[in-house]
């Protein structure tokens, strides 16, 4: 270079690459528009124009992190390279797009709010919580009949065995649900009266035979029917059927029924729940034929059946002397399944909120102590009202939900083990009136909650369950 760079061209109107502060120097009549230039920032029009296109896209630049994907924007808004360089003055896509990117403050609204996917239905919860407690009437109508007390073994027995065979029916049948309704419908039809002839058979070396034996069968058989019609979500179904029991209990303090209207109204109601049980499965069987898939393994089952043979087992040690703390337990079923979907839901949330994992596992723990505070905290003065030890039956009921929580997660073995495993030390300690006798039962409770919960946070308190 020998000379000095002109830095406006000459009258003649030569194409030379000119220097321009932008505003400051006017534009030489003649010249051709494509001359190349260079505009320094926060000079004249064209940066007005740059900041009206910034103010104009604001709520869409805000939330990009890299300019990049302003230059994307822009490329979608159908800018031209002309447009660009003439109106904006800048030479190419990306060097507006940094510009826009660096006018623009950082901004990361909050996402929309989105239903819950996990709402829960109240009132089926709800009624649910009350089904399972219903049957028990049928006891207090026909107690005068028989002498349940020296028969309580028979129906002990038989009601272990349907809880345990209930679940694992239960949860094959939903296995098969999701690959057609017609194959969940002939689960169902084999798998109930399968299990009723079980718990019967099971009861009879318990039995003597006779009278109580038949009280077992109608025990076992509506067990099997009842717990169809709750897979099948047809819980008013149960409740009409169930009409009859509860008509006549309700009566009961103002009226003596006698022993036709004792022995008949529970014998109505049980034909109800087998008659509103077929027309269930009936509709099922009549389903439109799909491609059968796999067969889900029998074993995938078992987890299930040995977590209901350890529920029956801890919630008979509790019932043995404490009957009415029972009762209450068997009721607030119902909330502590609505409280499983509150959580799968504030789950949900609380992952919408949170940007790390960290993060996400304190809120996790914060969900599960709020459910279980929501549900436990009712058991406390219905547990001094039935002469229940408040901590017994509060850690039963944590061990029982802390369970059912990982099984709606898929998460069957564990609560298996840990809930048979609490059975098997409590029932034998009691039953061989070991040391600390009736106390072991709250003592491994509350070790089974622990186990249970500390679980919960280690496998749900990540991310990728909840997705």
């Amino acid at each position: 270079m020998s000379g000095p760079m002109a830095l406006e061209p000459e009258a003649h109107g030569q194409d030379t690459p000119a220097l321009r502060l932008a505003g400051k120097a006017p534009r030489p009549r003649g010249t051709d528009d494509s001359t190349v230039a260079l505009r320094l920032p926060g000079h004249g029009p064209v940066d007005e124009q740059v900041d009206r296109l910034a103010a104009l896209l604001a709520d869409r630049i805000g939330p990009a992190v890299h300019p990049y994907e302003v230059a994307a924007l822009l490329e979608a808004e159908g800018l031209s390279t002309d447009v660009i360089r003439h109106r904006y003055g800048h030479p190419n896509l990306f060097s507006l797009a940094s510009a826009l990117y660096e006018r623009v403050p950082r901004s990361f609204p909050e996402p929309a709010p989105v239903p819950d996917p996990w709402r829960p239905d109240h009132v089926r919860c709800l009624l649910r919580g009350v089904l399972f407690a219903l049957p028990g009437l049928a006891y207090l109508l026909a107690a005068p009949l028989w002498h349940a007390q020296e028969h309580a073994s028979a129906l002990v027995v038989a009601l272990m065995v349907s809880w345990a065979w209930g679940q694992a029916v239960g949860h094959r049948a939903q296995l098969r649900m999701t690959a057609a309704r017609r194959e969940a419908g002939r689960t169902l039809l084999v798998g109930a009266p399968l299990g009723a002839v079980t718990a019967t058979a099971a009861a009879v070396p318990f039995s003597g035979g006779g009278q109580v034996l038949w009280v077992v069968a109608a025990q076992s058989a509506y067990l099997g029917a009842a717990s169809v019609l709750l897979v099948l979500a047809r819980e008013r179904w149960l409740l009409a059927a169930l009409t009859p029991l509860v008509a006549g209990a309700a009566a009961l303090p103002w009226w003596e029924p006698g022993p036709l209207l004792r022995a008949g109204l529970p014998l109505l109601a049980l034909l109800a729940t087998l008659a509103a049980t077929a027309g269930a499965v009936r509709v099922l069987l009549v389903a439109p034929a799909v491609a059968r898939g796999p067969r889900p393994a029998l074993t995938a089952s078992l987890p299930y059946a040995l977590f209901g043979l350890a529920a029956a087992v801890l919630v008979l040690l509790e019932g043995r002397r404490h009957p009415y703390a029972v009762i209450v337990l068997t009721v607030s079923m119902g909330p502590a399944e609505l409280l499983l979907y509150r959580y799968r839901g504030w789950s949900l949330a609380a992952l919408r909120r949170t940007a790390t994992p960290a993060a996400f596992l304190l809120r996790s723990a914060g969900v599960l102590g709020l459910c279980l505070s929501a549900y436990l905290l009712p058991l406390l003065p219905a547990a001094l009202l039935t002469g229940a030890c408040p901590a017994e039956l509060l850690l039963l009921a944590a061990t029982l939900w802390t369970a059912l929580l990982l099984q709606a997660f898929g998460v069957a073995w564990p609560p298996a083990v840990v809930c048979l495993l609490a059975a098997g030390c409590a029932g034998a300690v009691i039953l061989l009136r070991l040391p600390p006798g009736p106390a072991v039962l709250a003592l491994c409770c509350g070790a089974a909650a622990l186990c249970l919960s500390g679980h919960v946070l280690w496998l749900l308190g990540r991310p990728a369950p909840h997705l």
